[in-house]
């Protein structure tokens, strides 16, 4: 109750500051309109999609070992497919540059405690993958866990808004969403619209007819940063890091749930995501998303 609390405050007290300080936008920083939220049209427009939620054979999905490429490598040098890691599909939202003012929208979400615009990107994930075609049958969504130390410290677990803006648009075409046939999978709500806030107004406003699943896998070991270190010493770092809870697997399969859809900020090297597939792949179909891919 008292960790609940806490975020509602902060969401308020950063809904007070919005109301009565000039907003700018988060690329280019120029004033937002009134009513603007977080990047002004005119950058929206020159957003560094990938596209990659329009075809399965992309950068992607060769890193995490999807499928194999011409050159049988990687698109990063020190960054190999990794075996027998096994995806379906994967897409990300914008390629992240680390010279880019595009990387705004991650840092600010995930270090400067700004869930509302981690929220709105997720929800244009959500969007961009409902039109693309490759994921409609989606059954969960699955976020990546955060050490309860690290979630703790940063108030909240990123890659959960993230699961939760993206169920909410990803869910919202698909049936039941209306209502007609919300019976169709025992695990999905009654769809909703919420307002940007925090963590805690997200799970209790967002009701999606996908289902946002934060038991399936825990983290139970913790790991230093993985910002600084090359793809070898990440996967190293990152090696029994997780677990899954075997009475969720049972209760997802009992339900008839087959493909999840496993979400985090940012792919780097593949190393944290594909730690979490192999752990999935035997029980579930798994796809992947992420708001920004590091060419």
């Amino acid at each position: 109750m008292k960790g609940r609390f806490l975020d509602e405050l902060r969401g308020w007290l950063y809904g007070l500051r919005d109301l009565f300080f000039q907003r700018d936008c988060i690329v280019c920083g120029g004033a937002l309109d009134s009513g603007g939220q977080f990047v002004c049209p005119e950058c929206l427009a020159d957003m560094p999609l990938t596209y990659f939620w329009t075809y399965s054979e992309n950068a992607m999905m060769e890193r995490l070992g999807g499928f194999a490429g011409e050159s049988g490598g990687s698109v990063l040098d020190n960054s190999q497919p990794i075996d027998g890691c096994h995806v379906y599909n994967a897409a990300a939202l914008f390629f992240y540059r680390h010279e880019s003012p595009w990387c705004e929208i991650v840092r600010q979400f995930k270090y400067g405690r700004r869930e509302s615009l981690g929220l709105w990107a997720a929800r244009l994930l959500g969007d961009y993958l409902a039109d693309g075609g490759l994921y409609g049958d989606i059954q969960a969504v699955v976020p990546v866990p955060l050490h309860w130390f690290k979630r703790w410290k940063r108030g909240f677990n990123q890659a959960e808004v993230i699961a939760r803006g993206v169920a909410e648009r990803l869910g919202a075409g698909m049936p039941g969403a209306d209502g007609s046939a919300a019976g169709s999978n025992p695990l999905r709500a009654s769809a909703g619209n919420i307002s940007d806030g925090t963590l805690s107004e997200c799970s209790a406003a967002i009701t999606s007819p996908l289902p946002v699943e934060t038991r399936l896998l825990r983290r139970v070991r913790y790991t230093s940063t993985q910002t600084r270190r090359g793809a070898s010493s990440r996967r190293q770092n990152i090696r029994g890091a997780f677990a899954v809870n075997p009475k969720m697997i049972a209760h997802l399969k009992a339900s008839g749930v087959r493909h999840i859809l496993l979400v985090d900020d940012v792919l780097t090297t593949g190393a944290t995501l594909s730690e979490c597939i192999r752990l999935l792949q035997h029980d579930f179909t798994v796809s992947v998303a992420t708001l920004g891919f590091v060419e």
